[in-house]
């Protein structure tokens, strides 16, 4: 995964796996599984220039656990993993 470095405000996020199981111990089938919306951050950008040109810095950093909304960012898959590539702007919490 070194081989990618996101750019400006980006974010590089490994999703989390969804639930296999109901909270009543029913399986849940591949197609009805919600896409995750946390995940752990792998790579982050050297952030955005603000107007004067000075670098403003991510408040994310790599091994942090975020929460990020449903349909956010870029899906990719780089060695078989699935990774999102997304703006820091879209993710809405550090767990």
């Amino acid at each position: 995964m070194s081989s990618i470095r996101p750019l400006g405000e980006r974010v590089i996020v490994k999703p989390s796996p969804s639930e296999e199981k109901t909270a009543g111990g029913l399986y849940i089938p591949e197609t009805a599984k919600e896409k995750p919306q946390k995940g752990e951050v792998i790579a982050v950008g050297p952030g955005r220039k603000a107007d004067d040109g000075q670098r403003l810095p991510m408040e994310v950093k790599v091994g942090d656990k975020v929460l990020y909304g449903k349909y956010s960012g870029t899906e990719m898959k780089v060695d078989g993993e699935t990774y999102l590539i997304i703006k820091e702007s879209d993710i809405l919490a550090i767990l």
